[in-house]
């Protein structure tokens, strides 16, 4: 999944039932430090759990083992936090999940495309 330049802030909240429409709560400290205004509009993105799209993808049920946060062709902006012993930098997404990532240094916020998935690590080619 990619994300929006244009992203405010980002946050966990459940949806509340109230009469006829649901509410989604912005958490105070996204006022305090400014990201948005109180009644300002803005465009709303809701992003399934990881537990939904197991669900989701698995027909209900839970799949026997997790899989991998990632799928060969997406793009995502990554930093590198490691480098491995062949010299290529590591990133880590979702669960700890490890994106290797060849010429990164660490450090880097990279715009890579995932060339390999694996079960416990994916590599992801800099294409910015």
């Amino acid at each position: 999944m990619e994300i929006s330049e244009k992203l405010l802030c980002l946050f966990s909240a459940d949806v509340t039932p109230e009469g006829d429409r649901y509410t989604v709560e912005v958490p105070r400290r996204e006022i305090e430090t400014g990201s948005i205004e109180p009644g300002e509009t803005y465009r709303v993105a809701l992003i399934a759990t990881g537990e939904q799209l197991e669900k989701s993808e698995s027909g209900g049920r839970p799949p026997s083992e997790p899989q991998p946060p990632v799928e060969v062709g997406e793009i995502r902006y990554v930093e590198i936090e490691d480098i491995g012993k062949q010299g290529d930098g590591i990133a880590r997404v979702e669960r700890g999940y490890v994106i290797i990532v060849p010429g990164a240094d660490i450090g880097e916020r990279v715009k890579v495309e995932i060339s390999e998935v694996k079960s416990n690590f994916a590599v992801g080619d800099v294409i910015e």
